[in-house]
């Protein structure tokens, strides 16, 4: 039998098969041994030790399609960044941040803005501009009136897709949304054991069905990209390439040097002032860290 793991939590792992529901399973001690560690996200083969109390062990790990190091988690497909229009306004900084890190793990991104029910057009068209520019597909919902869900769904259809987030922008309400029976299953975990109640939390995928998956990860307010240095920061902005063949300067940071074509086409109206201004700031911060 073969299901994915969906949670772990204190070494047990919790492994949804379709059609059948979720597992409560130990890894063989043969993976500690050869230092194998499952991940959420795993697809995984195992046996099951007793139907009724739904207890399984996970023998095998199957191939793994991607490995993400922030979150931790497996065969991700996509990510999904969700975004207040209004209420609270975006931090354009912390979304750039978000993007850097998908693009440096190369998953493809979507970037979602709720509450469109309160913004208005000129605010939505702002946003679709500075993003659809630099490739990123921009979406325009609202979880309070369940406008845009539909389109949502089938972006996910098949897929595994990291879904995060910062703090107050209707994340949880939204996905509550899109997986109404996720609090279900949540419960089913909580009372096959305690464990779950004061732990941190982890990320953890609910299955909407179909072989379609969402990882939930905690709301984040700041990111730190410190890992990057500040040579690499410029590949991480996909709309700079096409420009970038028109700097005077081999290796142009795009900051000082004369004859940028970067910096021309942010003048020209084709790369947003936004991104570039978050670009310039990220740049200094990621020059003043200490590289050992």
């Amino acid at each position: 039998m073969t299901g994915k793991i969906i949670k772990g939590i204190a070494g047990f792992y919790y492994v949804h098969v379709e059609d059948r529901g979720v597992y409560e399973c130990r890894a063989k001690g043969s993976f500690r041994n050869e230092k194998i560690k499952p991940l959420v996200g795993d697809n995984v083969r195992l046996e099951v030790l007793d139907e009724k109390d739904m207890e399984g062990s996970i023998l095998e790990i199957l191939p793994r399609t991607s490995e993400l190091i922030r979150p931790a988690v497996a065969n991700v497909d996509q990510a999904m960044i969700i975004f207040a229009i209004v209420k609270p306004d975006p931090n354009f900084n912390l979304l750039d941040r978000f993007l850097i890190r998908m693009e440096r793990q190369q998953l493809s991104t979507v970037i979602c803005f709720n509450k469109q029910d309160i913004a208005s057009k000129e605010e939505k068209e702002a946003l679709r501009t500075a993003y659809e520019t630099c490739g990123y597909r921009v979406l325009f919902v609202s979880a309070l009136e369940n406008e845009g869900l539909e389109q949502i769904r089938k972006l996910l259809e098949g897929k595994t897709t990291t879904v995060a987030g910062p703090s107050g922008v209707g994340k949880s309400s939204l996905i509550n949304r899109l997986a109404p029976a996720a609090h279900m299953e949540t419960g089913e975990i909580s009372r096959k054991i305690d464990r779950g109640k004061h732990t941190t939390r982890h990320s953890e995928i609910i299955a909407l069905g179909n072989g379609t998956y969402i990882v939930d990860t905690p709301g984040f307010t700041s990111l730190d990209i410190s890992e990057i240095s500040k040579e690499e920061l410029g590949r991480y902005y996909p709309e700079f390439a096409r420009y970038e063949p028109y700097c005077k300067f081999s290796g142009c940071a795009h900051i000082s040097e004369p004859s940028c074509g970067v910096k021309e086409a942010v003048e020209e109206g084709k790369i947003s002032r936004v991104r570039y201004g978050n670009y310039k700031m990220l740049y200094r911060e990621l020059k003043e860290v200490r590289r050992y």
